[in-house]
């Protein structure tokens, strides 16, 4: 399989009922350790087919539309295109490779806050008109550059449980809107709905209903200056979990039964990008470098020592890191744990370890403190859960070689999308089987599908 991530071409191999995921990965190390041990995705787009049923089967009549910027991989995208999601694109790059999938422009958001006018004017001549937008310097720049656009406001969100501010950053407030309004129609733009986000460590559901009730403000605010909206985007946020999207949509569904109900005409739609991707991918990287440390210079500041200083305390190094597949690790929690692949006994003495990447940077740091048992170099970790924030456009610091894609997909899956009549012609032609007995090598097992 062709798995490069700039790569427009790749196969999806379709398991037989033998066959597991678990399989492949380990088929995968068995060849990588032999042809030069680089770290690789196995992508489960299953997982996508699943989650889009279990968004239908509870948010519906919310259409989804996918962040391009959580995961812009080729078998990502045009498997939500085929499964009818829509994109949430911040840049011209991302523009374009929807677009290459042959995606309506109406089914195109642009929400990035801070846009280019350059990228402003690529969006008009594609005819991507839906833009957010929550400022008027903002406002004035796409009135200039896109005399056809229709704005959504981007009101705040506030988690008033949180322990620090959420959702500041971006968001105009209720005051504003009206400002906004009166500049808009001096300009001649249109103001076609209202967009939030509540961040998925928001704890505290009552924020979405603070938010509704401001949308619903900014609706009736519309219809003061002559304005028609008929769009609602109530954002991201959404864990993946099924449990939390039952628990969000017993909030907010009685609330946008009342204020934005189907008659009102308006559209509610979501960005749901970590919800769809985040548990499809599992990364395999390599250790390539080890050494052993002082016990207390390993422990970060204020933790009580409590093991046996006498232990030895080890350092590995992988060849992935936060220029790569760890970027997220900059800004957040590592949403993962690692997982040694090789087996080891139960009884086996675990010691406190941490994990860099191979910048050998001060800020290449992946797991700070963990248990494992002592491994060697050429061995490999297994992190789950790699799925958004990992996949997109990645740095090529001290010569980063970026990790292959393996797409996979079980039979019942694949059997779902056909009876569902999901599945193109375009996209089954990347389709190949993997038998049970995966003996196959590397290069015939994930060659193109002819």
């Amino acid at each position: 399989m062709k798995g490069f991530l700039e790569d427009a071409n790749y196969s999806i191999g379709l398991l037989d009922e033998g066959a597991t995921l678990a399989d492949v990965i380990d088929n995968c190390i068995y060849e990588h350790t032999h042809t030069g041990k680089r770290a690789f995705y196995v992508g489960d787009l299953g997982k996508l087919v699943k989650k889009n049923i279990q968004w239908q089967n509870v948010m519906a009549p919310i259409k989804p539309f996918y962040p391009v910027r959580c995961n812009s991989t080729p078998g990502v995208l045009e498997i939500l295109g085929t499964l009818g999601v829509g994109f949430a694109c911040s840049s011209k790059s991302e523009m374009a490779l929807v677009q290459d999938l042959g995606i309506s422009p109406e089914n195109i958001i642009y929400t990035n806050p801070c846009k280019q006018a350059s990228q402003i004017k690529y969006a008009a001549k594609a005819g991507i008109n839906i833009m957010t937008c929550d400022n008027d310097i903002e406002l004035k720049k796409i009135a200039r550059n896109h005399p056809n656009a229709k704005l959504l406001l981007h009101i705040a969100t506030e988690d008033i449980t949180a322990d620090e501010e959420m959702n500041m950053k971006f968001g105009t407030t209720l005051k504003n809107c009206r400002h906004l309004m009166e500049c808009a129609k001096e300009l001649g733009v249109q103001i076609v709905g209202v967009k939030f986000h509540v961040s998925s460590s928001c704890k505290e559901l009552q924020t979405y209903i603070h938010a509704i009730s401001d949308a619903r403000c900014v609706f009736d605010m519309a219809e003061e200056f002559g304005f028609k909206m008929n769009m609602l985007d109530i954002g991201g946020g959404f864990t993946g979990s099924e449990l939390q999207l039952e628990e969000v949509n017993q909030v907010i569904r009685p609330l946008l039964d009342v204020y934005f109900p189907k008659e009102s005409g308006v559209n509610v739609i979501a960005e749901p990008g970590f919800y769809y991707v985040s548990s499809a991918f599992t990364l395999a990287v390599n250790i390539i470098a080890k050494k052993t440390v002082e016990y207390d210079k390993l422990l970060p500041s204020g933790v009580e020592q409590t093991r046996n200083h006498d232990e030895p305390v080890f350092t590995y190094y992988i060849n992935d890191g936060v220029y790569g597949s760890f970027a997220s690790k900059l800004s957040e929690k590592l949403n993962t744990i690692p997982e040694v692949h090789k087996k080891y006994k139960e009884d086996e003495p675990l010691f406190t370890s941490s994990l860099w990447g191979p910048s050998c940077d001060e800020l290449d740091q992946i797991v700070e403190n963990c248990l494992l048992p002592e491994l060697s170099v050429g061995d490999w970790l297994i992190f789950d859960n790699m799925g958004s924030g990992t996949l997109g456009e990645q740095s090529t610091f001290n010569d980063y070689q970026r990790p292959l894609i393996y797409y996979m997909m079980s039979f019942s899956d694949w059997d779902e999308m056909q009876d569902a009549g999901i599945a193109s012609d375009t996209l089954m032609k990347n389709f190949f089987f993997v038998p049970s007995c995966i003996q196959l090598s590397t290069e015939d097992r994930f060659s193109t599908a002819a």
